[in-house]
Order: structure tokens, then C-alpha cells, then sequence
């Protein structure tokens, strides 16, 4: 009664991979992840190339990926995210294929629909049994949510478990069920759970942060759809938290009670329940150690998958019944649509995630972005990658004003009887070239695809080239 492997190497030569194969790997780790790393290394010293990876997103503990990409051990990934340190490598020209960027909603879906196979799974498990029953809630290495880990346990061709606290059969509090499992590993460490909490998931001290995350509030409050059951999501990015922050003490004086609060979930969103501001939370990932042990102990915290999250062919999503989401953005444009995907520079680093999935689902999308970053404006004439469309946004909340997207006149009026700063888009872009002045038009050389980003139902948003 054993699905156990007598190492890696083992179960991945008893999964049958070889040259040319799809293998997948989850991000709830974060930048504490070493399931990836512990992986690609094994199988570059079986001799197995031309691989491409897809990964629910890669961060910057995921760089040593870099070499193997250098050697041809990989040669594509599929992703619904890049950190900068191994964005800018593929900007460079290290991998060999495109990048195809997905959203958090699109990659279950196209899993499902079968769009995209995975030959191999490798699941990083906080703790599992030897039949593969697996969970994030409990271990050395727990990091609470596995939500986007079920859909490659259930539609890869072989699920490899590696664990670094292996359980007696049968663990009772189980994720992802044994049913979906070929293989079980023990390694001695599968991350460093402090790596799932970055500076983008801190609440911040800059006072244009906190200007702009106060403003978003009151625009809230006076868009109408601040009352009883109201939905929520806010990104991860510090004005985002802020903002979440200024909602909580509109809503406690004001006596206001939430449904639910989605997505990725910090301490910030978990005080917010435990005061009984919000009923439940559903939980995709856990920005923090606090979500995971409210995840852990509190029922009222739910783990819910990739697909329930934001699937645009599932039969129904948390996502679809979202009233806010407060969002950021490296640059938007005079049509409102969203980058972020790229710097200023065009190098990649970031990704859609979910941001394009809950902006087209949410009844208000706000995007909270200061004026400008290092002297470079947010608002520019035409981004230059389209990550959300701008048909999905609302309003652009900066330090200087408000700008409402044309498309809501109903809005932009409800918020002028606020006596809240309204601004056209044209007028910010105006002022954050009059701070910082125009900056220089940057020449794109279109010989070298490096990346192509889908939007939620698999239509080409954009492409990215090489720099």
C-alpha cells in the first residue's frame, strides 16, 4: 500500500518522461520553492532535453531555470508569470520557444479542455501520505492553498508528490486526493515557506501610497457597491493593501458586512474576516504565514481551485459573482488598457496572473498606480504590452486624480457628487509629463518574438519582443 519512490530519479524515470515532453510544476512556495529547481537538476543529469515547462508562474528563486534553458534541457514554458530575474533572461533571448503567457483562469480551462497537456506533474506537498493524499495546510513547509496544484494532478498523464513530511496513511485533512497520484517522493526540504511573502505583500509606509489607496476607498464607497454583501478582491501590490485597509474602517463605521473576500490572500484580508467584515474568504493561494494558519484553523477560510477561481469554462467561478477588485499596473494607456507584463523598458517582469480574469469579471475594476516610477510615467499613450484590456477597467486611481473610463459615465458621476478628484486620462498623462518630461519613444525591434500573451479565452492580446 505504497506509491513510494526510492528517490527522484527514480520517479521520474518511472514516469516515463523523456526528450521533448511537457512537465508542471504549482508556485505556492513562491520564491521559497525548491521543488523546480530540485527537478530540472535531476532530470539534466539523466540526459533528458527539449522539454518545456509549464508552471503556474516563476519567481526569482526559480533562476537557476536560466542554465537549463541555456542548455536545451528547456526549450518552452507556459507560464502566468515571470519574475524579473528570469523575465529578463528570456527577454534576452535564452529560451528557445516563446513564451506563452496564460491567467491564473485560463490555464486550468485549457488543461481541462485539453488546449494544453502535461505529461508529468511534479507537486511540491507540504505534507502527504505514501498513497500521494496531500495537503499545504500542515508541515515544516506549509504554505496553505494548493489551488492552482489540482489541475495538474488531475490532467497531467503522471503526478509526482514530493513531500518533506510524510504522514501514515491516511492523511485525514487532504487537498488533492490520492486518486490523481502515481508516484510519492521524500526529499528533505521542498521550500522555505518565509519565501511566499515578497516586498510586493507588505503593507507600505509611502505616503503617496497610502494618498492613493485613500482615494480608491472613497471612490469605493462612492461607486454605490459598498454595502451589505459586498464581494472583494485586492492584488497583492502595497497600495492595493492599502486600500483594503481604508475599506475595512469604511466598512466598520458604516457597520457594513461582506460575502467573501477572494484570490490571494493575506493577514490584511484575514483580519478583515475575523472582525466580521467579511463571511467567508476563498483562498487560491496564501500570500502569507498568516492566511496559512487561518486557512489551517479557520473554517470560514475555504481552499478553492484554479478553475473555481476564474476558469472561463467552468460552469460557474467565485470570480463571476466579484463585485471590486482593486488591482495595479507598470503602465496604462489613454484607451485604459493595463500592462503587466513589462517595464519601461520592455523587459519582462511580471504577468497577468489573475488580474485579467477578475478585471473582466468584477462589476468595478480599480487600478491603483502612482503618476509615475523612477521618473518614467504610468500613463502612456499606448502601453507597450496589453496585458488587461482596457474594456475591463473602470477607473485609474492616482495621486493627482481619478480617471473614469469613458464607458462609465454613471460612474465618473457618481464620484464628481463625492467631490472626489476626477480627472480625463489625458489630463494625468498631460501632468506626468509635465513632472517628469516626455520620455523618449522607444524603437521595438520586431525580429524576435520572445513571449506571446493570451487573453482568458485563448485569443492572442499581445506579443513580446526581444530587447
Amino acid at each position: 500500500m505504497s506509491k513510494l519512490a526510492g528517490s527522484l530519479r527514480e520517479a521520474i524515470a518511472a514516469s516515463g518522461l523523456r526528450d521533448g515532453m511537457c512537465i508542471s510544476f504549482h508556485h505556492h512556495l513562491r520564491s521559497g520553492d525548491y521543488v523546480l529547481n530540485m527537478v530540472l537538476d535531476e532530470i539534466a543529469a539523466m540526459g533528458i532535453r527539449d522539454l518545456t515547462v509549464n508552471a503556474s508562474s516563476i519567481h526569482d528563486g526559480h533562476a537557476p531555470m536560466i542554465e537549463h534553458m541555456k542548455s536545451g534541457v528547456v526549450t518552452g514554458l507556459e507560464t502566468n508569470y515571470i519574475g524579473p530575474a528570469v523575465g529578463r533572461a528570456i527577454s534576452e533571448g535564452v529560451l528557445k520557444n516563446p513564451v506563452i503567457f496564460r491567467t491564473h483562469g485560463s490555464r486550468p480551462s485549457d488543461l481541462e479542455q485539453g488546449v494544453s497537456k502535461i505529461d508529468v506533474a511534479f507537486l511540491a506537498a507540504p505534507t502527504a501520505d505514501p498513497m500521494g493524499n496531500c495537503t499545504g495546510k500542515i508541515g515544516k513547509s506549509a504554505c496553505g492553498s494548493l489551488g492552482y496544484a489540482f489541475v495538474d494532478a488531475q490532467c497531467a498523464a503522471k503526478t509526482v508528490v514530493i513531500t518533506d513530511n510524510l504522514v501514515d496513511y491516511p492523511l485525514y485533512d487532504w487537498s488533492i486526493s490520492e486518486d490523481f497520484v502515481d508516484y510519492v517522493v521524500q526529499v528533505d526540504a521542498i521550500g522555505d515557506p518565509r519565501g511566499i511573502v515578497s516586498g510586493t505583500t507588505r503593507m507600505p509606509k509611502d505616503p503617496i501610497a497610502l494618498r492613493i489607496a485613500q482615494t480608491a476607498a472613497r471612490a469605493i464607497d462612492a461607486s454605490g457597491l459598498l454595502k451589505d454583501g459586498v464581494s472583494f478582491q485586492t492584488g497583492a501590490g502595497g497600495a492595493s493593501l492599502a486600500t483594503a485597509d481604508f475599506l475595512k474602517q469604511i466598512m466598520l463605521e458604516k457597520h457594513i458586512k461582506g460575502s467573501y473576500a477572494l484570490g490571494g490572500i493575506t493577514g490584511y484580508i484575514v483580519d478583515m474576516l475575523n472582525e466580521g467584515l467579511f463571511e467567508a474568504i476563498q483562498d487560491v493561494q496564501c500570500f502569507d504565514l498568516k492566511a496559512v494558519e487561518s486557512l489551517r484553523t479557520n473554517p470560514r477560510h475555504m481552499e478553492i481551485t484554479a478553475s473555481r477561481y476564474a476558469s472561463p469554462t467552468a460552469k460557474s467561478t467565485a470570480a463571476g459573482s466579484l463585485d471590486v477588485v482593486v488591482l495595479g499596473a507598470t503602465q496604462i494607456d489613454l484607451d485604459f488598457n493595463v500592462n503587466v507584463h513589462t517595464d519601461s523598458k520592455g523587459y519582462i517582469i511580471g504577468g497577468s496572473g489573475g488580474h485579467t480574469d477578475v478585471a473582466a469579471c468584477a462589476k468595478l475594476t480599480v487600478i491603483v498606480a502612482p503618476l509615475s516610477r523612477a521618473r518614467m510615467p504610468i500613463v502612456v499613450d499606448r502601453v507597450l504590452t496589453v496585458s488587461t484590456p482596457g474594456s475591463s477597467v473602470d477607473m485609474l486611481v492616482t495621486q493627482y486624480g481619478i480617471a473614469v473610463n469613458p464607458a462609465r459615465p454613471e460612474l465618473k458621476e457618481a464620484l464628481q457628487k463625492a467631490h472626489l478628484p476626477v480627472k480625463d486620462i489625458g489630463e494625468l498623462k498631460a501632468l506626468a509629463d509635465k513632472i517628469n518630461g516626455a520620455p523618449k519613444k522607444r524603437e521595438i525591434k520586431k525580429d524576435r518574438i520572445v513571449a506571446k500573451v493570451q487573453n482568458r479565452d485563448g485569443s492572442l492580446l499581445d506579443v513580446i519582443y526581444g530587447v
